[in-house]
């Protein structure tokens, strides 16, 4: 995360004094560091992704499509967890950029599926050294031990569905 300010003057406006004895309460509550890490990890990527005018939402949808042969928009939504209106503009921004295809869904020439195109694949393959040096700067402060068992705890978290 950030460095923590701990100043005992007066903070610049628009900043955080990290020290402030109400911060500290936050900063007990892991729900909101893992707010906090979202959102720095959210920047992060973004601001990496600038160059190609995308953002973190499309590389997760492209990266999705590397998985599978092609999928129903609502499949998007479901497994990626974006609002389904979402995701109806991300697929149109990707099509745009010829990343990804909208095709007839085998079986059912009515439906229509998403597909990965040959230039989303090639951008996923290029942005690949990207998506690794976000994580390196994020997890900088980890030894690797550590990195694995963050990732270890977080993997399990993210795949429980509140049981």
């Amino acid at each position: 995360m950030t460095s923590r300010k701990t100043t005992a003057g007066p903070v610049a406006e628009g900043s955080v004094d990290e020290g402030a004895p109400w911060m500290r309460g936050l900063h007990a509550d892991a729900g909101y560091l893992l707010y906090r890490l979202g959102l720095r990890s959210g920047q992060l990527f973004n601001a990496a992704l600038e160059r190609s005018g995308l953002r973190l939402r499309h590389y997760a949808l492209l990266r999705y499509l590397a998985t599978v042969e092609g999928a129903a928009q609502r499949e998007l939504s479901r497994q990626l967890g974006y609002d389904p209106s979402a995701i109806v503009g991300l697929v149109d921004d990707l099509e745009r950029l010829g990343f990804v295809e909208r095709r007839p869904a085998p079986g059912d020439r009515r439906r229509r599926i998403v597909a990965l195109a040959p230039a989303g694949r090639d951008f996923l393959r290029d942005s690949d050294e990207v998506a690794r040096g976000v994580t390196a700067e994020l997890l900088a402060p980890l030894g690797p031990q550590e990195r694995d068992t963050l990732h270890t705890l977080l993997s399990r978290m993210a795949h429980t569905d509140g049981e």
